[in-house]
């Protein structure tokens, strides 16, 4: 549905010039809630900014419903436009008008029937349970409550593609919550492919089924979310994970297992899906003969599902660990090797 090929983009000023992204490659498809994450200055804003033809790249392509974005003029431009709804961090509310007249700025604009407008902003009122705020003005309401007008504006025209710039980056915990709960309602119920920007990656885990990793402007990982979180490559994608997994050993923990001086593997467990209900640990005891230690675990939902990891201390003679190492593939349990 959204295709970036070979993206590169540099802003120049008289006195420098920055490469904003860099041979960046990304799909996106229907039906995905895509996540972006990167600190500032990574690229973000420029890459979703294309989608819409706010930016364009200096080379590389970006396709999107099999459209080249860069090849529109303007009367196509604002057509293909009105497939695309945008969330914006600090809301971008019309403050002397109230949350109907923000809703219906869109239909306005394309010069809807008053009665079509009429219809749409009080169905779209009752979608995001804002019913009760329709004739008051954005500074009486919550940041919660201002994103979700923002929402249901960007939901005006029916688009296909919803792209959100930090849309919970202003938000209390509890209030963002209550945000991607909507988004996901919007995914699930309306059929709409989500973009999503952030530096936040409790957003990523709490939402999105695929992610994309973006470091000053380059592409260091990407997958979907359950395999990005379980097997994290680079370190930056590593440093995200642990503000919602923090994995790492104390150091206790590694100088112990460094020095440990019979056969031993360390290793990570993924456990999803089936394999998450059956009693993998001690039928891999029972089977293969191995000691296991369990040195870190967690649960957490990933994709809509419950997904488990634990970093274990695997024992036992050379072949006792190469009958365990099959053990975990035969019951489709992902491994990765933990540095020590």
């Amino acid at each position: 549905m959204i295709e970036f090929n070979n993206i590169t983009k540099t802003f120049t000023t008289k006195k420098s010039s920055v490469c904003a992204l860099e041979n960046v490659s990304l799909k996106i498809e229907k039906g995905d809630i895509f996540g972006v994450i990167g600190f500032s200055g990574a690229g973000k804003s420029t890459l979703i900014r294309m989608v819409n033809a706010l930016e364009k790249p200096d080379s590389g392509t970006v396709v999107v419903n099999g459209k080249n974005v860069s090849e529109l003029q303007s009367h196509d431009l604002r057509n293909f436009r009105k497939n695309i709804g945008m969330i914006f961090q600090h809301f971008n509310l019309l403050e002397s008008k109230t949350v109907f007249q923000n809703i219906a700025v869109p239909l306005q604009l394309n010069h809807r029937p008053k009665t079509e407008i009429n219809a749409r902003a009080n169905e779209l009122l009752k979608f995001v349970e804002l019913e009760d705020k329709a004739f008051v003005l954005p500074k009486q309401l919550s940041g919660g409550q201002k994103q979700r007008v923002g929402i249901a504006r960007a939901l005006a025209l029916n688009p296909q593609i919803l792209l959100c710039d930090e849309a919970t980056s202003a938000l209390d915990p509890r209030t963002t919550d209550s945000i991607l709960q909507l988004l996901k309602k919007i995914n699930r119920e309306l059929d709409i492919t989500i973009l999503m920007i952030t530096h936040q990656m409790n957003v990523i885990q709490q939402v999105c089924n695929k992610v994309a990793v973006l470091e000053k402007g380059q592409l260091v990982e990407s997958g979907s979310v359950i395999d990005v979180f379980g097997n994290p490559q680079k370190e930056t994608t590593k440093g995200f994970i642990r503000t919602v997994i923090n994995d790492q050993l104390p150091e206790r923990v590694k100088s112990y297992l460094r020095s440990y001086d019979a056969p031993q593997k360390v290793v990570r467990l993924r456990f999803d899906g089936k394999n998450a209900d059956e009693p993998i640990m001690s039928l891999a005891i029972k089977e293969t003969g191995v000691n296991i230690s369990i040195l870190y675990g967690t649960v957490t939902e990933l994709e809509e599902s419950v997904v488990g990891f634990q970093t274990v201390q695997i024992t036992g003679t050379a072949e006792q660990l190469n009958t365990a190492e099959r053990f975990f593939e035969k019951h489709n349990v992902p491994k990765f090797e933990v540095e020590i």
